[in-house]
């Protein structure tokens, strides 16, 4: 087992979490608190994944067995938690994030398939946490046309290993980027959280692209929309 001491960078970079939701869930006893590690320094033993992959042990033993090395590596599982928590999505449904992986899930799979995958089987507690109980999620979408020219930009940039986002040509990249700031701003002055909904195969590239933007923006997959929701 991994035994190093990070340091509150480290820890972020690793979970996802900013430093003030690091802070926030040690504080409510959801995160371990560092040890000591001189008069002014601490820091964090990275043993997270394997603790929370314990844990799901004792739940459901074949199912850690199939997921982890069988379907996945250690390292596969660790970005898909970093990218759900820097999403602000909980992970605290261990089972339905291991069935989802398990069932989708290989060595040679991409990490923002597998991503959307753990995403579709949390989706209820997803949108929930955006809208609570109330029956209709406000949406922003993009034509289809703007769909189609995205979708193209992703396939680019995968052939070649590149970033999605960069992969975007500069002018569709700076109008895009506008449209969503306006609507952002027309959403929030309604008093309603700020959606975008997109076809499934570009969102985490969205994500990526308003990450800095538009922080308040959720970005959702058609596929994450529960049946009991409306929009």
């Amino acid at each position: 087992m991994d035994r190093k001491i990070y340091r509150a960078k480290a820890v972020c970079e690793r979970t996802g979490l900013p430093i003030s939701t690091l802070y926030a869930k040690m504080l409510n006893n959801e995160f371990p608190r560092p040890i000591k590690l001189g008069r002014r320094a601490v820091g964090w033993r990275s043993e997270d994944v394997q603790k929370w992959l314990d844990l799901l042990a004792d739940q459901s033993p074949k199912l850690v067995e199939e997921l982890v090395p069988n379907s996945l590596t250690i390292n596969q599982l660790l970005k898909v938690l970093q990218n759900l928590l820097r999403e602000q999505v909980s992970i605290r449904d261990k089972r339905s994030i291991a069935e989802a992986l398990a069932a989708h899930g290989d060595k040679n799979a991409d990490i923002a398939v597998l991503t959307g995958c753990a995403r579709v089987a949390l989706a209820r507690q997803i949108v929930q946490n955006i809208i609570g109980s109330e029956p209709t999620l406000n949406v922003i979408t993009l034509d289809a046309s703007l769909e189609h020219l995205l979708l193209k930009s992703l396939q680019q940039a995968q052939k070649v290993g590149a970033d999605a986002a960069s992969f975007i040509e500069p002018q569709l990249a700076e109008r895009l980027n506008k449209s969503l700031l306006d609507a952002g701003q027309k959403m929030e002055a309604a008093g309603v959280p700020q959606v975008l909904l997109v076809a499934a195969p570009i969102r985490s590239m969205l994500v990526k692209f308003t990450r800095f933007s538009l922080p308040d923006l959720h970005v959702l997959g058609y596929n994450e929309i529960p049946d009991n929701k409306e929009i």
